[in-house]
């Protein structure tokens, strides 16, 4: 299927420059809606774990529905074990691998574009894909910094694109279930949200070593500071890796958080809202080069003095709590309990506030691609979790106490915090 796009792969790269700095911005009506009998033609930027994890699931759950055309990492490596992969899943060879992900997106037969790569490769992409008229799906964290998160919410809704957000915890029956009983009054009056993530990795291998074949180091860094490259620092398997490397990541702050307190949110109605106040600590290593924090306690005030403790393992359990006056329920995944007990299989309510649900994460990804609605895990959620895990990095970093204006998106008389809210990218990068 090909979209009704007026310029060709060609001009798109012209205009995007051959550094890919600007891209082109096709405005979204441009694009002929999907027909019903017609496959969502998808092209997936990044291979690694996560990015292989939705390939399968595309082809084993949505293989009527959508189709994988077009792979991409700076990983030979990844690329070539993916590229076979996914020639064995549909046993041909049709689909097609770039290196650079602009060639990725100016390809007229690419609808929806999934972004896996790590944090700080998140906002250019997208950024990219949405401007270019593509439906896009951008893992968890949103972006790197508020401001990116901030811009990619603005393209969206100025392009008209679909958007889903790696947050699949919104689409389980007892994520769903937690929340409806928060939200309408089976707690009684909602106070106080315990959230739990688990520590952050200490150590990492701080001995400069050649990059090994196949990698593309220079690009992988892309937007972020030049650092000489330390085994694994590229390999994010099992958590590891960037995921604990300032540079590219909040760490499980934001990797775990974003999941975690977008549940807080979604049962405290906080998705289009925002926090006012964060304090508290946070604790780094210093032995090798995992700089982010591994150890961390934060209360974060919202509207209505409601209160979220965010914090490790050390002191909360990993998942949810919602305590109310008359009850509490606590969520992870594949756990729910409650006090009392009977909140368990209560059954709602017609005239209660009834969430979103979905059979299945992608599926609603889909429909929004064929319908114009809006997901379940939509843009404005994704924005907001991941801005109260930024705004916690930067209270421990400052460490002290900053106060929020949600509706502005900065901090209050403070200079020093709002300085926080974007990084400088390595030239030529920018959004």
């Amino acid at each position: 299927m090909k979209s009704n796009c007026l310029y060709t792969r060609r001009t798109f790269l012209a205009q995007m420059g051959a550094l890919g700095v600007a891209p082109l911005v096709v405005p979204s009506s441009v694009f002929g809606a999907v027909s019903p009998n017609e496959k969502i033609q998808v092209g997936v930027i990044g291979t690694g774990g996560r990015g292989r994890s939705h390939i399968i699931d595309l082809f084993e759950n949505y293989r009527d529905t959508a189709r994988v055309v077009a792979i991409c990492d700076v990983n030979a490596n990844h690329l070539g074990k993916t590229k076979k992969m996914v020639d064995e899943m549909y046993q041909d060879t049709l689909c097609s691998t770039f290196s650079d992900f602009r060639e990725l997106i100016a390809r007229d037969d690419v609808d929806a574009v999934f972004i896996t790569t790590p944090e700080h490769w998140h906002a250019i992409p997208a950024l990219a894909a949405i401007r270019a008229g593509k439906h896009v799906f951008v893992e968890k964290p949103l972006a790197y910094t508020p401001v990116q998160g901030r811009t990619i919410v603005d393209a969206v809704k100025q392009f008209g694109v679909a958007f889903q957000y790696g947050t699949q915890q919104r689409y389980a029956g007892e994520y769903h279930r937690a929340c409806m009983l928060a939200r309408n009054g089976y707690l009684g009056a909602l106070r106080t949200v315990r959230v739990g993530s688990p520590f952050g990795l200490r150590g990492g291998s701080a001995t400069p070593i050649s990059p090994p074949d196949g990698l593309d180091y220079d690009f992988w860094l892309g937007p972020a500071p030049y650092k000489p490259y330390t085994d694994g620092r590229c390999d994010g398997s099992g958590g590891t890796g960037w995921y604990h490397i300032r540079d590219y990541s909040g760490g499980w702050i934001t990797g775990w958080g974003s999941h975690d307190m977008d549940i807080a949110h979604w049962g405290m109605d906080m998705d289009s809202s925002g926090l006012k106040e964060v304090s508290g600590t946070a604790e780094y290593d210093t032995s090798g080069v995992y700089d982010t924090a591994w150890r961390w306690r934060f209360e974060c005030i919202y509207p209505n003095d409601m209160k979220v403790v965010y914090a490790s393992e050390d002191e909360n359990r990993h998942g949810v709590r919602f305590e109310g006056d008359d009850g509490w329920v606590f969520v992870s995944r594949g756990v729910l309990e409650a006090e009392p007990e009977s909140l368990l299989s209560l059954p709602f309510k017609d005239s209660d506030i009834h969430l979103d649900r979905s059979i299945r994460h992608l599926e609603d990804f889909f429909h929004a691609i064929r319908t114009g609605q809006r997901t379940t895990a939509n843009v404005d959620a994704a924005h907001s979790s991941a801005n109260a895990c930024h705004i916690c990095n930067i209270a421990a970093e400052l460490e002290r106490t900053v106060t929020w204006d949600a509706a502005k998106e900065r901090f209050v008389n403070d200079e020093e915090a709002n300085r926080l809210l974007s990084r400088a990218l390595r030239p030529p990068w920018r959004l």
